[in-house]
């Protein structure tokens, strides 16, 4: 039953939360913790990850201001103070 309970969160574990809902902040809502918020925490980390990089290529950014840029957008979407 937890697996199953897992997997599905999982699976809506989307970085398309509201403007202002983070990573961590969802997290909490849905009162995850030990394991399951690792990983949940982990894979939002790596589709606002993707979506800022995504962001950065859009602006045509490299470098030194594609990095600062993308890590910027990552730690504001995972909502700050969390480290994998």
């Amino acid at each position: 039953m937890r697996t199953v309970m897992f997997i599905s969160l999982l699976l809506v574990a989307t970085p398309g939360w509201a403007a202002d809902q983070t990573c961590t902040k969802a997290a909490e809502e849905k009162k995850l913790a030990g394991a399951a918020r690792t990983a949940f925490l982990k894979k939002c980390e790596k589709d606002a990850a993707a979506k800022c990089e995504a962001a950065a290529a859009e602006k045509k950014l490299a470098g030194a201001a594609k990095t600062s840029s993308v890590k910027k957008c990552t730690s504001e979407a995972m909502g700050g103070g969390w480290e994998p």
